[in-house]
C-alpha cells in the first residue's frame, strides 16, 4: 500500500477527564477544540522539521494532554494556550472562523453564536437560528464592477430545520442578513459548491440552492435504461428509493455527506452510494466508490479522497478520486471526526495536514513528499496510480518537472507491459511517452536491435545461425524465426489488478511478481507480433525526426539548438525526448545534427530489419524512398537474400553510385556467385543507371560506360544520346574526347547528335564534325578520282556545309583536296560561303559539268540576296544595286569560258530565256556575239518588256494608293476618327481640328464637382472638362497630356 500520510497523535485526553472531543477547527497556527462540556481549548502548532522528503510540516508533540511522538522529539507539536471554560453551556457542535472580520462562529445548544476571535468573548447570539443543526462558511475574492478593486466576501449559511438563513461580510464589515430560503425537508448537511451555490443534504435527497436567485433544484442521477429504452433520472440519496430502504433498523437514517474536490467537482455520499457532480449539480460519468460499509465522514485533502470508516476499530481510507483505487488505510481507533482546514490560496495547498479525532484523541495527518509517494508507487509496480497522482499534481509540487516525471513513469509501465507480453499496449505507451528509440529497440533480440540489444543471447539454440548472430544480422526472413531469450526484471504489487489506467491505453495485464527476475523467450508468433507493433512505433518516430533533420543531413531550422536547450515548445521538448533528453554533450549545431542523424539512422535501420523479418515486401517501399538506413546493414541483408534489384535501388537512393555500378557490372558480365534475374544481365541495366546520374559525376559515368560500349556500342551510346536533361547537360568536351580515344565512329555519332539535334553552335564542334566526315572519306581506298553521288558520307558533308554557318570556311577550304572529285561540290559550297561565286560556278560548270546545279546555285544566291523584300516587289534588273551579278557571271562563263573550255551558246540562250528579267540588258547584250540572230533572243526581249511594264504599273498603283492614304489622314485630322468618344448629346464628334465643347448650365467640373459656369476651363484630349484652377489637382489624380484653355 501507498504511504501518503502518517498519523501523528497530537492531543490525548486523560482517562480521568470525562468530557469528549466534539469538533475541531484549524486555521493558521491555531487549533480550536470544542468539548462536550462546553469548554473551548486553544492550541498552537509548533513548526518542526521532518524527514519526510525534506518537507517541513507541523510535528505534533504533547501539551497538557499531548503525548510524545514516536521519534521522542523533545519539542512539542502543539501547545495549549488557553481554555475558555464559559464558552458555552452545552457541548460545542461545530466551529468556523471568518478571519477578515475577526469572528469565531460556533454551533452550540442549537444556536449559532458569534465570538471575538482574539478574546473569545460572546459578541452575538443569533436568536433566529434556534433549532440550527449545521452551518457552512466560505470566503472568496470578488472585484467591484465599477472600480475593479478586489475585496474578500465571506458568507455564512445556517440550516434551521427546513429553513436556510444566510449572512454576508465584505472584508471586515457585515453586509446584511439575507432572506431565509425554505426547502422541502429538514436540512442535515451543507456544502458550498460555488460562491453563490450550496449543496443541501435532506432526507429526500440533495438540493442545489442558488442563494442569489433563491432557486433550488433537486440533484438527480442517471438510472439504467428502462423498459421504454430511455434513461430515467432519479433523485439521488432519497430515502425509500432503490437501495435506500432500512426496514428493521428503527429510525436510523444515514446522514447525507458531501465534499468538494479539485476542478469544481463534488462527491455526494449517502450510506455506501456515491455520486460525482459538477458545481452546477450535473452528474458526471463516474463509477461509485467501492465502499463495503457506510463512512462516518468524507473529505478531500489534495489530491486524495478521504473517508472515515467506523466499522471495527476505525479506519481512514485514502483513495485516488479519479481511479477510486484504495491507496492507503490507516487504523485510527474509534475515530469519528474528519477535519480538513479550508484552503486559503488554492486546492494545491489544501490538506497539507488535516486532522482526525476520536472522542479522546486527535491525530494530525502529515503528508509525505509527493516525490516519495510516486517513488513508492513505481517501486511497487503501481504505475497507473503513479500516473494518476502526477496528473493531479501541480508542476510546482514536484522536484522534477511534471511532464518529465510523467514520461519516466509511463516508460516504466511500458517496460512492464512489454515484459508481460502486452506488446501493443507497451509500444503505444512508449509512443505516447516519446520514449527514446534506443530504449525501446534494446528490448528486442539482436536480429532486430543489432548490437544495442539488452538481451543476453548466449543461449545456444539448435539450428541457429552463429555467424549471422556475430554480424548482428542472423539469417534470412525466409528462414524460421529463431528463439530469442528475453531477460527482464518485473516488480509489481499484487493488488495492481485493481488499478485502472488513466491514459486509456488499454487494459493492463501485469502479472504479479515481487522482485523476481524472469527469463522468457521471444520467438515464433510472439516475436512476429512484437515486431509488427514495433514497426508502428518506429514509423511514428520517423515522422517526428523528419521535422528536425532533412535527408540531406541538414537541420531544418537555424535556431534549433537554442530551442533544444531551452525546451520552450512542445516540438523541441519532443526532440529532447527522442535524444534521451541529454544536452550535456551537445554544444553546437554540428553536435545536434550528428545526434539527430544517429537516432534517425537507428530508427530507419531497425525498421528495415523489422520489415525484412516480418513483411519483406514493405522493405522495398522504405529504401526506395529517402531514408537514413545504415548502408552496410541493408546491403548485407539484401545481398544475402538475393534481392539484387532492391539492393541497387537502395544504393542509388543513398547516392552510393560506385558501389551500385560495381554490382551492376558484376551482374551484367555474369560474374555473380548466385543466379541473377534476366533484367540484371547485360549492359541495359547499367546504361539505365548511368542515364540517371547528374553531369557532376562525369568521371564516374565515363569510367563505367566503357564495358557497355565494348559489348553493345549502340546500347552504350544511349547514355549520351538519350533525350533527357542529364544527357544534355553532360560536359560535351569531355565526352567527345573520351569517345574519340575509344572509337572515332562513336565520336562522330555524338557530334551529329550535339550539333543537329541539340543545336550546339560551338565552332569547334562544327569543325570537328567536318573533319570527321573528311576522315571517313579519306579512309576509302577507292573513289578518290571519280564522283560517287551515292556516297552517304559525302551527302552528309555537303548538307552540313550548306546548313551550318558556325565554322571558318577559309580554314575548312584548305583541308579539301582540289583533286578529289568527291569534294568538288563541297569546295563550291565553301566558295559560296566566302561569296566567291565565280569560283563556285566554275566548279559546277566545268568540273562537275552540271548546268542545272549551276543555275540552281544562281537562283539560291539571288533569293538569299532579295530575302529582305518580303512583299515580292519587282526588282529592276538595270538597277546597279540589284543582286543580278551571279547570273551575269554564269552567262560570262558560258560565252567567255576560261581555257581550255569551249563556249556553250545553247546553255547561254537557255539561261537568257529563263532568267532574262534578272539579267541587265547592257551586260547581257555585250556578252552576246554580234552575228547571233535576233530570233534567238526573242524570249529574252519578251521577258524584259514584261518586266518593264510590270514595274510601270506597280509604280502607278503605289502612287494611287498613296493619294488615298493622304485623303484619309487629312479627314481624320479635321473631322476625327469614327470610333472617337462622342459628347454628352451623342451627336457631335469631339476629335480632330473641328473639335468643340458645349458647356451646359448644369455641367460640373470633374475635380471639384462644382458648376463650370463662366469660369476659365481646361479641356483635355479625352474630352474631360475641368476648372483651370483644378488642373494641377487633376494631374495629381490621373495622368494626361496638355489641354486647351478656354476663357468664358
Amino acid at each position: 500500500m501507498l504511504s501518503a500520510f502518517q498519523a501523528q497523535p497530537v492531543i490525548e485526553l486523560k482517562q480521568s477527564q470525562k468530557f469528549k472531543v466534539e469538533c475541531l477547527l484549524a486555521y493558521g497556527d491555531r487549533l480550536l477544540v470544542g468539548l462536550s462540556n462546553g469548554h473551548l481549548r486553544v492550541y498552537r502548532f509548533n513548526e518542526t522539521s521532518t524527514s519526510n522528503g525534506g518537507q517541513a510540516s507541523s510535528r505534533p508533540g504533547s501539551g497538557d494532554e499531548a503525548i510524545k511522538d514516536k521519534a521522542k522529539s523533545k519539542s512539542r507539536a502543539v501547545e495549549l494556550l488557553r481554555e475558555e471554560e464559559d464558552f458555552s453551556r452545552k457541548s460545542v457542535q461545530q466551529l468556523a472562523v471568518i478571519k477578515e472580520a475577526g469572528i469565531l462562529i460556533s454551533l452550540s445548544d442549537n444556536y449559532v453564536s458569534f465570538y471575538d476571535l482574539q478574546t473569545f468573548e460572546l459578541s452575538e447570539r443569533l436568536m433566529s437560528t434556534k433549532g440550527a443543526t449545521t452551518f457552512a462558511v466560505m470566503s472568496h475574492v470578488i472585484k467591484d464592477d465599477a472600480t475593479g478593486i478586489p475585496s474578500i466576501v465571506s458568507k455564512l449559511v445556517v440550516a434551521v430545520k427546513r429553513k436556510l438563513a444566510m449572512w454576508s461580510w465584505q472584508d471586515s464589515e457585515i453586509i446584511t442578513a439575507d432572506e431565509d430560503i425554505t426547502l422541502a425537508a429538514s436540512i442535515k448537511s451543507l456544502t458550498w459548491s460555488t460562491g453563490s451555490k450550496v449543496i443541501a443534504g435532506l432526507d429526500p435527497g440533495y438540493v442545489l440552492v442558488d442563494l442569489d436567485s433563491k432557486y433550488s433544484s433537486d440533484i438527480h442521477k442517471t438510472a439504467p435504461v428502462g423498459e421504454s429504452g430511455t434513461n430515467v433520472n432519479t433523485r439521488f440519496g432519497a430515502v425509500g428509493s432503490s437501495g435506500m430502504n432500512y426496514v428493521g433498523m428503527g429510525s436510523w437514517i444515514p446522514k447525507p455527506m458531501a465534499a468538494k474536490l479539485a476542478g469544481g467537482e463534488l462527491v455526494l455520499a449517502r450510506d455506501v452510494n456515491t455520486l460525482f457532480i459538477d458545481e452546477n449539480g450535473k452528474p458526471l460519468e463516474r463509477r461509485q466508490i467501492p465502499w463495503t460499509t457506510a463512512p462516518e465522514a468524507v473529505g478531500y485533502s489534495y489530491p486524495f479522497l478521504l473517508s472515515l470508516q467506523t466499522s471495527g476499530k476505525g479506519t481512514l481510507e485514502i483513495r485516488n478520486p479519479y481511479t477510486l483505487t484504495l491507496l492507503q488505510s490507516i487504523t485510527l481507533p474509534h475515530a469519528t471526526i474528519l477535519h480538513v482546514p479550508q484552503p486559503n490560496i488554492s486546492l494545491a495547498h489544501a490538506g497539507k495536514g488535516f486532522l482526525v479525532a476520536s472522542d479522546r484523541c486527535i491525530w494530525q495527518m502529515e503528508a509525505l513528499g509527493y516525490d516519495s509517494q510516486i517513488k513508492d508507487l513505481t517501486s511497487r509496480g503501481r504505475y497507473d496510480e503513479a500516473i494518476a497522482l502526477i496528473d493531479m499534481l501541480e508542476d510546482t509540487l514536484l522536484y522534477e518537472k511534471k511532464d518529465l516525471r510523467l514520461r519516466d513513469v509511463r516508460m516504466l509501465k511500458a517496460q512492464s507491459l512489454f515484459s508481460a507480453q502486452s506488446y501493443r499496449d507497451a509500444l503505444e505507451l512508449f509512443s505516447t511517452a516519446l520514449a527514446p528509440p534506443a530504449k525501446v529497440i534494446e528490448l528486442y533480440p539482436r536480429v532486430i536491435a543489432g548490437d544495442i540489444t539488452s538481451i543476453d543471447d548466449n543461449v545456444s539454440e539448435a539450428g541457429s545461425d552463429t555467424e549471422s548472430a556475430k554480424s548482428g544480422d542472423p539469417g534470412s526472413p525466409r528462414s524460421k524465426v529463431q528463439a530469442m531469450p528475453v531477460r527482464t526484471k518485473i516488480e509489481a504489487d499484487t493488488n495492481d489488478a485493481a488499478s485502472i489506467s488513466s491514459d486509456q491505453i488499454g487494459k493492463t495485464h501485469q502479472k504479479s511478481h515481487v522482485k523476481k527476475e524472469s527469463t522468457t523467450k521471444l520467438e515464433g508468433k510472439d516475436l512476429t507480433f512484437a515486431v509488427n507493433e514495433l514497426c508502428a512505433y518506429l514509423a511514428q518516430a520517423r515522422v517526428q525526426l523528419q521535422r528536425y533533420i532533412s535527408f540531406e543531413h541538414k537541420l531544418k531550422a537555424s535556431n534549433l539548438l537554442h530551442e533544444y536547450r531551452e525546451g520552450t515548445s512542445a516540438e523541441t521538448r519532443s526532440m529532447r525526448y527522442l535524444l534521451s533528453d541529454s544536452i550535456d554533450g551537445i554544444g553546437s549545431d554540428d553536435d545536434l545534427r550528428q545526434s539527430l542523424l544517429d537516432v534517425a539512422t537507428l530508427v530507419d535501420t531497425t525498421l528495415f530489419r523489422a520489415y525484412m523479418l516480418t513483411r519483406p515486401r514493405l522493405a522495398t517501399s522504405l529504401f526506395r524512398l529517402d531514408n537514413f538506413c545504415a548502408p552496410e546493414v541493408v546491403e548485407e541483408k539484401l545481398y544475402q537474400t538475393g534481392r539484387y534489384k532492391d539492393l541497387i535501388d537502395f544504393l542509388q537512393g543513398k547516392k552510393l553510385h560506385r558501389e551500385a555500378l560495381e554490382l551492376l557490372q558484376k551482374f551484367g558480365k555474369g560474374n555473380a556467385e548466385d543466379e541473377v534475374e534476366n533484367e540484371m544481365r547485360g549492359p541495359a541495366r547499367t546504361v539505365a543507371y548511368l542515364q540517371q546520374l547528374p553531369f557532376e559525376m562525369i568521371d564516374l559515368i565515363l569510367q563505367y560506360v566503357k564495358w557497355p560500349l565494348e559489348e553493345a556500342p549502340q546500347e552504350g551510346m544511349k547514355v549520351f544520346l538519350v533525350d533527357t536533361e542529364n544527357a544534355e547537360s553532360l560536359p560535351r568536351e569531355e565526352v567527345l574526347d573520351f569517345l574519340s580515344t575509344f572509337d572515332p565512329s562513336l565520336s562522330t555519332q555524338y557530334l551529329e547528335h550535339v550539333v543537329n539535334e541539340l543545336g550546339d553552335e560551338t565552332e569547334d564542334f562544327h569543325e570537328r564534325l567536318i573533319d570527321a566526315y573528311l576522315s571517313q572519306l579519306r579512309s576509302y581506298e577507292s573513289g578518290k578520282n571519280e564522283v560517287k553521288v551515292e556516297d552517304p558520307v559525302q551527302k552528309k558533308l555537303e548538307q552540313f556545309l550548306r546548313s551550318s554557318s558556325h565554322f571558318n570556311a577559309t580554314r575548312m577550304l584548305k583541308k579539301l583536296s582540289e583533286q578529289d572529285a568527291r569534294l568538288f561540290e563541297s569546295r563550291a559550297i565553301l566558295h559560296s560561303k566566302l561569296s566567291q561565286h565565280s569560283k563556285a560556278l566554275i566548279i559546277y560548270v566545268f568540273k562537275l559539268q552540271d548546268q542545272a546545279k549551276a543555275e540552281e546555285y544562281c537562283n539560291y544566291t539571288y533569293a538569299s540576296a532579295t530575302s529582305d523584300n518580303p512583299a515580292g516587289n519587282i526588282v529592276d534588273p538595270d538597277d546597279p544595286s540589284s543582286p543580278n551579278g551571279v547570273y551575269v557571271t554564269l552567262l560570262s562563263l558560258y560565252l567567255e569560258p576560261p581555257s581550255p573550255y569551249e563556249k556553250n551558246f545553247e546553255a547561254a540562250l537557255a539561261l537568257l530565256s529563263r532568267h532574262g528579267s534578272r539579267l541587265p540588258a547592257y551586260n547581257a547584250l555585250n556578252l552576246l556575239p554580234g552575228g547571233l540572230p535576233i530570233k534567238e533572243l526573242e524570249a529574252y526581249f519578251i521577258d524584259r518588256m514584261r518586266t518593264a511594264t510590270s514595274l510601270a504599273r506597280e509604280q502607278a498603283v503605289i502612287q494611287a494608293m498613296s493619294g488615298v492614304e493622304k485623303t484619309r489622314v487629312e479627314a481624320k485630322l479635321r473631322l476625327g476618327a469614327a470610333d472617337m468618344d462622342m459628347e454628352a448629346d451623342n451627336t457631335t464628334p469631339v476629335a480632330g481640328l473641328n473639335r468643340r465643347i458645349v458647356i451646359a448650365e448644369a455641367k460640373l467640373c470633374n475635380v471639384c464637382h462644382k458648376r463650370l459656369g463662366r469660369s476659365a476651363i481646361r479641356v483635355w484630349p479625352d474630352g474631360e472638362v475641368v476648372h483651370y484652377g483644378c488642373t494641377e489637382r487633376r494631374r495629381l489624380r490621373r495622368s494626361g497630356s496638355g489641354g486647351v484653355m478656354i476663357r468664358g
